[in-house]
């Protein structure tokens, strides 16, 4: 199956101004060299701790930042360095849900008129008169009674909010949607109703989804493939199952290890990460996370692990051989 989206090597640095002057000496590398690919049809969890450059590069594949390095394809097309322009017609295929609905939603405007303002811009939807017709659709497809379409944003709870940034964003049909974790800022009872309908609006349209959360057990239940995310750099990559029954970066471990299990008797070797997450504008040398890594050897601080394959459609990047505990290629 040929990829819907592949990124290759992709970087996202911002310039850090300091001194009297503000000159930019130094770079924040929120992305820093990130491959991945999005099958169509597909949920590609992405997971991390809080800046990691997870957001920032849901940012760069919908081209709200422009990348410093690297290539984003969608659909076979480069789509790295299209002018605004150009971009346009992009937009009607790789769409967005924010985080928090509420700063994502123009309290200015109601319901309606925030569901038909990217059928306007992007030309499509017919006259006026089927636009409407197509909001009442999206507002019944998300869950939402019809006469929301005269309200505004402050009238609803959070997930309702979250419902209308839903339907916003499959109002034009879109292949992709980049979900910034949705329902992060949601109540744990509302939060299991909002990831099953993007599981139905999925298998409906076939979605494809880059799903961005800090929370692995949440990823679990929406994820056919799993990358984890560590100081702006892809750790490692399986299907979901491969990687919650036998993950190998240490990284991945001590996620896993901090899920919580319903049976307070029950020992699962949960590894409590020492220290913060370094900063992406000096970060250590050789492997990121040797700082904290419970098993890192001297080898780990001296160069960046390359990505290597530890089984089917399964990557790792650690110098340690997941199998001996050593250095890989050491006897």
């Amino acid at each position: 199956m040929k990829p819907l989206l592949e990124v290759d090597s992709l970087r996202m640095h911002f310039p850090v101004k300091e001194g009297l002057f503000m000159r930019s000496s130094r770079a924040n590398r929120a992305v820093d060299g990130v491959s991945l690919h999005i099958n169509p049809g597909e949920t590609l969890g992405l997971v991390g701790e809080s800046g990691c450059g997870k957001s920032t590069l849901g940012r760069c594949l919908v081209r709200l930042y422009k990348p410093t390095e690297g290539s984003i394809r969608f659909a076979g097309q480069d789509i790295t360095h299209l002018k605004p322009r150009e971009l346009r017609p992009l937009r009607q295929n790789i769409q967005m849900i924010f985080q928090d609905p509420m700063e994502s939603l123009n309290a200015r405007h109601t319901v309606g008129e925030i569901l038909e303002e990217p059928m306007i811009i992007q030309g499509v939807g017919g006259n006026s008169t089927e636009r409407k017709q197509r909001v009442r659709e999206l507002l019944n497809i998300v869950g939402l009674p019809a006469r929301s379409v005269s309200r505004y944003p402050f009238e609803f709870s959070g997930g309702q909010r979250q419902r209308i940034g839903i339907a916003r964003a499959i109002a034009l049909n879109p292949q992709l949607i980049i979900c910034d974790e949705p329902v992060s800022a949601l109540d744990v009872s509302i939060q299991s109703q909002i990831l099953n309908l993007l599981i139905e609006l999925q298998q409906e349209f076939n979605l494809a989804y880059l799903f961005i959360a800090h929370d692995l057990a949440v990823v679990k239940h929406v994820s056919d493939r799993v990358a984890i995310m560590y100081l702006g750099r892809v750790v490692e990559t399986a299907e979901s199952e491969t990687l919650y029954r036998n993950a190998s970066h240490p990284y991945t471990k001590s996620l896993i290890s901090a899920i919580p299990i319903p049976d307070p008797h029950r020992n699962h070797g949960r590894q409590i990460l020492t220290g913060d997450v370094p900063s992406p504008i000096a970060p250590p040398s050789g492997c990121h996370f040797h700082p904290r890594c419970p098993v890192a050897q001297p080898a780990c601080s001296q160069s960046y692990p390359a990505t290597r394959s530890i089984g089917e459609a399964h990557e790792s990047a650690c110098l340690l051989d997941p199998v001996t505990g050593l250095v890989a290629g050491s006897q």
